[in-house]
């Protein structure tokens, strides 16, 4: 049975796709083209609130289980990727109207990926998960090497597929042990027959975690985890932004489909497994961060470090029961990818039209020319930080540690607590400049659509932080 209402988000998605390829070909405006993306994503985030508002919807059953099921945390992933988009687009209205991108196809290669990350979170077996996954990254290895007279964005193009084609055949290797295995796909399915004895469980179990550290690209955590830095600061900053935020998002639903769903029955191997991938990403994250000299390169690696901080929860699985572990870990996710983006917007905000994120040192004193701006950027990173007044970010980091602390995961707590410490050292780097020099930088005029994008994600961090049992529930 195929139920047309709950795959109604993902037609809203391809729908948008299609829509943006057309108003580009028969209008050729950037205003309408890029109008007509915005709209669609909106229509996808609210279609899929509503279409998740009431029970799950499923559709490609069998015996063995669901293929499509749109329950909570599909809403979630649907409604934030597709959001995520629209505020994409309008970060890159300045970029586009100077011609320097083919605006065509931008905007369908970012609605084709708003598409996968839609279909990921209603994903309810492997070959659907890798599928959509796939979805949500392959237009992004355009989409960074679309600056085409840049050997930056070449690099950085090159460089995300390459390690991107070797994440993707790492997470094939686990999918197909686990299959010859079990002879399932389905979720459902798979948690039953991992969890009966038998000869080929070792062989499963060895898949499954496979699959974890495939996945593991896709949130930039480490050992998968250098390709972010050169691809971030390659790209185009609004699609520096998209890869932080959705991107990681989506791939951190994976992870936590397989370790959940999938694998509950071996959480005494993922648990372990997953807390020591989130100690090294907080540690190495936090630690080269403090060395860049680059604006993108500082936020990319520090998007390493609060990768760490998403994952740890999950470190967890085998002491407590999953369901307090996985409402920090996505609870951390929503408040981190509001403010990840008010960070990109305030960049994008004080440089150039079409230009890429400079050095530290470009930004001193602009604090003084563009106040308004500079401190919704510098309230941005001090919620990246978790200090005060940016309370979000505070909140995020207590749901983190709590989670943590009531299981006793104290190696997990101490490693998160050094990040911690030594990021404000890192986000102090990002924000002094903005405040130093007597005279100041002249700033940019701000385009419109851009300082759209700022107030609203900034409003949304400052909301977040005066409720943040909102965003618990969300995610409960």
């Amino acid at each position: 049975m195929i139920d047309h209402i709950g795959l109604l988000p993902l037609y809203l998605a391809a729908g948008t796709a299609v829509l943006v390829l057309v108003a580009d070909l028969l209008v050729g405006r950037v205003a309408v083209t890029l109008g007509a993306g915005v709209l669609g994503a909106l229509a996808t985030a609210v279609g899929s609130a509503i279409v998740g508002s009431g029970d799950a919807r499923t559709a490609f059953c069998v015996d063995s289980g669901c293929s499509w099921v749109f329950g909570d945390t599909a809403t979630l992933l649907a409604v934030a990727v597709a959001a995520i988009a629209a505020l994409v687009l309008l970060l890159s209205a300045p970029t586009l109207t100077r011609g320097d991108l083919p605006t065509g196809e931008y905007a369908f290669l970012l609605a084709a990926s708003m598409t996968g990350g839609v279909a990921l979170g209603g994903a309810q077996d492997l070959i659907t998960l890798i599928v959509a996954l796939e979805t949500l990254t392959l237009p992004l290895y355009a989409l960074v090497g679309l600056r085409r007279k840049s050997a930056e964005s070449a690099q950085a193009a090159v460089t995300f597929l390459l390690t991107s084609v070797a994440a993707t055949a790492v997470t094939l290797l686990g999918a197909a042990l686990m299959y010859a295995a079990t002879g399932q796909v389905h979720f459902r399915a798979l948690s039953t027959a991992l969890d009966v004895t038998g000869p080929g469980r070792p062989l499963a179990g060895a898949g499954l975690v496979l699959l974890l550290v495939g996945l593991a690209f896709k949130v930039a955590a480490v050992p998968a985890h250098a390709w972010a830095p050169t691809t971030y600061d390659g790209g185009p900053l609004p699609i520096a932004a998209y890869l932080s935020t959705a991107s990681k998002l989506g791939g951190l639903v994976a992870i936590v489909y397989a370790a959940v769903q999938v694998g509950p029955a071996w959480t005494r191997v993922t648990g372990p497994v997953l807390g020591i991938i989130a100690v090294a990403t907080l540690l190495v994250g936090t630690l080269v961060a403090l060395r860049q000299q680059r604006m993108v390169r500082l936020l990319a690696w520090s998007s390493v470090a609060q990768a760490g901080f998403m994952l740890a929860p999950l470190a967890a699985l085998h002491v407590v029961e999953a369901g307090p572990l996985v409402t920090a870990t996505l609870a951390y996710a929503v408040i981190y990818v509001a403010v990840e983006l008010g960070a990109f917007a305030g960049v994008i905000s004080l440089r150039p039209a079409g230009a890429d994120g400079g050095t530290l040192a470009e930004y001193a004193g602009l604090g003084r020319t563009a106040p308004v701006r500079s401190a919704a950027y510098a309230f941005a990173v001090v919620g990246l930080a978790g200090l005060p007044p940016a309370l979000a970010g505070l909140f995020a980091k207590v749901f983190v540690i709590r989670a943590l602390v009531d299981a006793k995961a104290w190696f997990v707590v101490a490693a998160a607590a050094i990040a911690a410490v030594v990021g404000l050292a890192v986000y102090l780097r990002a924000v002094l400049p903005l405040y130093r020099d007597g005279e100041g930088t002249p700033a940019p005029r701000a385009s419109i659509a851009v300082a759209i994008v700022l107030a609203v994600v900034t409003l949304a961090a400052v909301v977040v932080g005066f409720f943040p049992q909102f965003v618990l529930d969300l995610t409960t």
